[in-house]
């Protein structure tokens, strides 16, 4: 039959491996235990003649499930990429000759090691399918963005050129955002020395030349429903009315809220009218349009002025922000060289506690101000006392004096306050239960921008600071959402020059999205992932955990209540299978019996032999890179360890760890990235997921009078390649200690 199973088997002999193991054993262990069809060594299988014979075999001999017995899945996966074929490996050289030791007494265990890792494959691979099209694939090269700001235009343009059509949706009558607002912006371009134009109307020109950019004015997104390649998006307009259009991807660019300072009542915001904040400072000077700064209560000529950092920001205190926003001590100092640009003799200070100018010309622009006879003080303002001219109060905290000035003006520094998104679950309980125990009513305070038409929520989840989830170590731009990107202070607090950078990449990432989604392809970080998840209905139960538990909103109910999974929505992380209780949700090339069978396949020595037995499953985008690195830098562990790479420690099965347990294994270890608010799971939660699901392992365990050191969740950074080798090495140690498992046969 065309369609029937044929496992071809390849030994590389490269690396050393050929030196450090008996090839001739590893294939007798492919074709005996692991029942491949065909199997083959070759010096080096990564090289042209090794791919070719991998190649004839699948065009001539009916090759459709390929075994790769070489080195980490992580390498070489140009030259091992094959069409129509299944793809499993053994990692027999990061995973087995580089962490054993090259010695006679440590032959036999090595030995073991490889040849378990071939059954493991050969097993992995027989439950693997070939991806099937689910028939969801759909593209449009249309782009939606979120606000006309110099983020939202810069995307627009980057987007064009690569030939992409676009709509910039703007709620208010003209595009250019805050960036407009500005006298000038901080420098872009070397020296570094001097403020610059604020650079909007170029941008606007551009946008309004452009034939492929559509600009809404005064308009809103009232509904936006759909997926990646296939959105539809309510744009309304003040006059009411409405049209219907399709995207293929979202780039949210909505901007910022600034900080009301009328929080702040101890620097007499609100009483005292030369009492100011940055942006109200930016109108004085566009109304001096490189004239004389009038301060606003009598329209004096400001002689004096004082710039306050941090006001209300970096700050725990009820009502303030926690957060640095980033672009404030370089505002400050522009700010204040529109003062000694126009006079000298002007006296500009700024009080700061830590002055930070991030940007490639931060520094020289530091300078700059103090060449211009900025004087920068290191202070921690208390008060400012209202009168004729405000009297700031502050502790000089390189005197260490209370001291007092009196001047003109006085500028707050006060920073950026998200203005979309939404809680997640998480913080939303804990915000209703602080409300309830306050006797307050809890409230989202942030207005809907995208109005998603998700049953997870309206907007894109954001993080506790407020704005958009979208990690800057995993996967900035991409949110919770896949296929809406966030860019410039919508993700995260920035200048206006950061917003625009920022707004190439959102692009960037939208522009694949479009591509990815009429291919059937996963987006980030399983880029070219084929596979879909499925569900066998008639063993669902319709709980629900796998709707509620995907951290991507990928999943809805039919009108039965059954999983609706949507494709281009999904980034295959495979929570969903590791939340089902029925285990009746699989993925063509990763199941519940991909990894089952292989922790099955491995050979469990009985008790008397004293050879123990230890399933590491590691996330494949930390624990297992990781491993792999450790592996590079020779760091040795023991060889009693079997490592199971796993999409994400989301996806792990309770099952597994049954199966392990009754299999005879003596230690379990679950390696996934760090959880928390610094999160650095590629999938969001999945490693917390893992933790919570796990916390219950232990009363099991020892209600089947097992130790609960016998199954440990850790939690690895991918630069953690000393940690995971100590790790595995402690367990070891550990089960030396309480000894081997009772389940063992």
């Amino acid at each position: 039959m065309a369609d029937e199973m044929k496992i071809g088997a390849y030994i590389c002999k490269g690396c050393g491996i050929g030196e450090r193991l008996d090839a001739g054993q590893l294939e007798m262990t492919a074709t005996r235990d692991g029942k491949a069809k065909v199997c083959q060594q070759h010096d080096f299988l990564c090289s042209e003649a090794g791919v070719k014979m991998i190649q004839d075999d699948i065009d001539n001999e009916g090759v459709n499930h390929v075994v790769i017995a070489a080195c980490s899945r992580r390498a070489k996966t140009e030259a091992f990429n094959f069409e129509n074929v299944t793809l499993s490996r053994a990692n027999l050289r990061e995973g087995v000759i580089w962490v054993r030791p090259d010695t006679d007494d440590q032959q036999e265990t090595t030995q073991e090691m490889a040849d378990d890792y071939i059954r493991m494959a050969c097993a992995e691979s027989k439950f693997m399918h070939i991806p099937a099209s689910s028939g969801q694939q759909s593209v449009n090269k249309n782009i939606l963005i979120a606000g006309g700001g110099v983020s939202g235009m810069t995307a627009a343009i980057e987007a064009s050129k690569a030939g992409y059509p676009c709509t910039i949706v703007e709620k208010t009558a003209a595009l250019g955002g805050a960036t407009a607002q500005l006298y000038k912006k901080i420098p872009t371009k070397a020296p570094y020395t001097d403020p610059e134009d604020n650079g909007v109307a170029e941008l606007i020109a551009a946008v309004e030349a452009d034939s492929n950019i559509t600009v809404c004015l005064n308009s809103t997104l009232t509904k936006t429903a759909g997926a990646p390649g296939r959105f539809e998006a309510d744009i309304s307009t003040e006059s009411g009315s409405t049209e219907t259009k399709p995207f293929g991807a979202i780039v949210q660019a909505s901007g910022f809220t600034p900080y009301d300072a009328n929080q702040l009542p101890e620097f007499s915001y609100g009483k005292n009218k030369d009492v100011v904040t940055q942006a109200e400072l930016e109108a004085l000077a566009i109304t001096a349009n490189g004239g004389a700064i009038k301060r606003p209560s009598d329209g004096k000529e400001v002689q004096s002025v004082l710039f306050i950092q941090c006001a209300g920001q970096r700050s725990k205190k009820e009502g303030h922000l926690e957060h640095c926003s980033g672009y404030c001590c370089n505002a400050s100092i522009k700010q204040a060289m529109y003062f000694k640009d126009q006079n000298a003799d002007v006296d500009t200070t700024v009080l700061y506690t830590d002055l930070r100018t991030p940007g490639a010309g931060g520094e020289n622009f530091y300078r700059s101000g103090q060449n211009k006879g900025i004087t920068f003080r290191k202070g921690v303002a208390s008060e400012v006392a209202d009168g004729a001219n405000p009297t700031v109060k502050f502790k000089d905290l390189i005197l260490d004096e209370d001291l007092e000035q009196e001047v003109d003006l006085v500028v707050l520094a006060t920073g950026m306050v998200a203005n979309a998104g939404e809680p997640t679950r998480e913080q939303i309980t804990i915000s209703e239960n602080e409300a309830k125990e306050a006797g307050n009513e809890y409230k989202v305070s942030v207005e809907s921008i995208l109005n998603l038409d998700y049953r997870q929520g309206k907007d894109v989840p954001h993080m506790g600071n407020g704005f958009a989830d979208s990690h800057f170590i995993c996967f900035p731009y991409e949110t919770q959402r896949t296929g809406i990107y966030t860019a410039g202070p919508t993700r995260r607090p920035m200048d206006s020059q950061q917003a625009m950078d920022d707004a190439m990449g959102a692009a960037m990432k939208a522009i694949a999205a479009t591509e990815n989604s009429g291919l059937g392809k996963a987006a980030h970080p399983r880029v070219a992932d084929l596979s879909f998840p499925s569900v066998r209905l008639e063993g669902c139960t319709q709980c629900k955990r796998c709707t509620v538990e995907c951290p991507f909103g990928a999943i809805d109910e039919d009108e039965r209540g059954f999983p609706q999974f949507n494709e281009s929505r999904c980034r295959r992380c495979g929570t969903c299978m590791g939340a089902c209780p029925v285990r009746v949700i699989s993925f063509e090339n990763y199941s519940i019996d991909t990894v089952g069978q292989q922790l099955k396949a491995v050979d469990i020595p009985d008790e008397f032999d004293e050879k123990p037995r230890m399933l590491v499953l590691a996330c494949e985008n930390d624990a297992y890179p990781a491993l792999d690195m450790a592996a590079q830098n020779k760091l040795e562990y023991s060889a009693f360890v079997r490592v199971i790479p796993v999409r994400c420690l989301g996806s792990v099965s309770l099952s597994w760890i049954t199966d392990s347990l009754n299999s005879g294994y003596d230690g379990i270890m679950l390696m996934g990235c760090p959880s928390g608010d610094d999160y650095q799971c590629h999938f969001v939660k999945g490693s917390l997921m893992a933790q919570e699901r796990m916390s219950k392992v232990g009363d099991t365990l020892e209600s089947l009078s097992l130790e609960k050191e016998r199954v440990q969740t850790f939690e690895i950074s991918i630069t953690d390649i000393h940690k995971v080798p100590k790790i595995i090495n402690d367990m070891a140690d550990t089960i030396e200690q309480i000894g081997m498992s009772p389940f063992k046969f």
